[in-house]
């Protein structure tokens, strides 16, 4: 046994970012020891116990001498388990067990146990896009992470259910073999769908036309009414009537998943928008992300791309409410720690539900409501001013009556669909040049200044609504962007009077929350 350098790589994961970490052993004459540096966690710093059990159970004990493994770059936080086959694979590599370069470009992710065993681990699918990225072309992952790595194109996925095989399969390498590439297991296709139709709703037009312009156009929504008039249905079906996502959409989407979803939870590329809908009860590290230690994606982040519904949102607690602000803003959360600052991703829909008073039937016939004024005034101020500007629309869900029974059934998902995917391609064609997707993303200067700016006549309804203090500047800018896309909807090329009027009584309780 020859001592000496082994180095192979694996990757450090700070929020979805990836650094592509050298995993560099040494081993020298001395005393017995076994150390890792580079900011390792408590995880990342059990990992030579690990690994001296798992080396000794696959037939290829670490050397009885003084053992340095460095985890560069070492300014890096190194975090969880993950680091384990990497530095089981340089310390071997180090000791002449395994071919020294044959495993230097190749990346390393799974966690030991004591019996020699690969265990399956979180963040995979981040980890092989940041390795991918970085030129890398074969990761060694768990068998368990093997569908989920393959999700990323563009890399050789050898998947091992134990050190002992991928010891194996190196000394096989060294004779002039290869690494075994392992079978593919994931279609590149969707998933099977929500199983829920916008059919399913019996009546209300005014919040099924809300629920359109919202789809078309990524318009926030507040939907206000007695409790049992079909909200939470409402909003649980926009997913179905909005566009698919794209392959680079999906995979942001489920790198987030890959971070808090059980391991091997991640094996299709679902195509479907996710929806995710909080408890009142949810703290702001849950909502917006953190926690201790390990700062993790909040709810924000894994609506990544679909909608965020907030049910009885005046139960949330004003802290976790405003914690929706910046979000909303910039489609991003930013959480600051002291040695690291960790970026994920938070475009989403925002759908908020309320009723219009604690107990519910305020806006009923009336004689059943049980609250005065105090308790309603108090009840609907938990919804901040600044929050519902930046929701764009606002629609009441009155109660149903027996005579919608008789109505016709309402158009399905399918064919609201259509209608928001053609929308949407015709706002792709006028912002994609200046890097927008939709009318609800386009800055409000953008649509008050030519070629965009409406003629007055178009806009008087909307300019006398500002001039009388009805209507902030940010709330004009919003009905702009509802207008342009009531235009889509309809197929016109610019708004007219009546997109206009529509875009201001959908936002008609602005006057209220001002």
């Amino acid at each position: 046994m020859t001592l000496g350098l082994g180095r192979t790589r694996s990757v450090a994961l700070t929020g979805l970012d990836g650094t592509l970490v050298d995993v560099e052993a040494h081993i020298a004459a001395g005393l017995p020891a076994f150390t890792v540096g580079g900011l390792p966690d408590t995880a990342c710093a059990q990992a030579p116990d690990r690994v001296r059990a798992a080396a000794h159970t696959a037939g290829a004990p670490v050397p009885p001498h003084r053992v340095t493994v460095n985890l560069s770059p070492a300014s890096v936080p190194k975090r969880g388990s993950a680091f384990d086959l990497g530095i089981a694979v340089a310390v071997l590599a180090a000791a002449g067990v395994l071919p020294r370069r044959a495993v230097e470009d190749v990346v390393h992710l799974g966690e030991l146990s004591l019996d020699g065993r690969l265990r399956g681990v979180r963040g995979v699918l981040p980890a092989v896009l940041a390795a991918a990225r970085r030129g890398e072309r074969h990761v060694v992952v768990p068998d368990e992470n093997v569908a989920e790595a393959q999700l990323v194109g563009d890399v050789v996925v050898h998947g091992a259910r134990s050190l002992e095989q991928v010891i194996g399969w190196y000394r096989d390498a060294a004779g002039g073999g290869s690494l075994p590439v392992a079978e593919r297991r994931v279609p590149d296709g969707g998933g099977a769908g929500p199983g829920v139709d916008l059919a399913d709703v019996v009546g209300q037009p005014e919040a099924r036309a809300a629920l359109e312009l919202a789809a078309t156009g990524g318009h926030h929504l507040l939907m206000t009414g007695p409790p049992g008039v079909g909200k939470t249905m409402l909003a649980e079906r926009l997913v179905t009537i909005l566009p698919p996502l794209g392959r680079e959409e999906a995979l942001e989407v489920h790198a987030v998943r890959s971070l808090v979803a059980p391991v091997g939870d991640v094996t299709e590329l679902d195509r479907t928008p996710p929806f995710v809908a909080p408890h009142h009860s949810t703290s702001v590290a849950a909502l917006a992300g953190g926690g201790s230690g390990v700062v993790l994606p909040g709810a924000v982040s894994r609506a990544h791309h679909g909608v965020l519904f907030l049910d009885e949102a005046p139960e949330f607690r004003s802290s976790v409410l405003q914690t929706l602000r910046q979000p909303l803003e910039s489609g991003e959360v930013v959480i600051a720690r002291a040695r690291q600052l960790v970026r994920y991703p938070a475009r989403f829909l925002l759908v908020l539900a309320a009723n219009p008073c604690p107990c519910g039937m305020a806006f009923g016939k009336g004689a059943d409501c049980t609250c005065d004024s105090r308790d309603i005034r108090s009840y609907t101020s938990r919804l901040s001013g600044p929050l519902l500007d930046r929701v764009d629309l606002r629609v009441h869900v009155p109660p149903v009556r027996r005579a919608a029974f008789a109505e016709e059934t309402g158009e399905s998902s399918a064919t609201v669909a259509e209608r928001v995917f053609a929308a949407r391609g015709a706002q792709a064609e006028r912002w994609s040049p200046a890097g927008w997707r939709v009318n609800g993303l386009v800055p409000g200067h953008v649509l008050r200044r030519p070629p965009y700016r409406l003629p007055g006549s178009t806009t008087v309804a909307l300019d006398t609504a500002l001039d009388a203090g009805r209507l902030t500047l940010r709330g004009y800018d919003r009905v702009l962007r509802l207008a342009w896309s009531s235009a889509d909807l309809a197929g016109r090329a610019v708004p007219t009077r009546d997109d206009v009027a529509t875009g201001l009584v959908l936002r008609r309780a602005e006057g209220v929350a001002a």
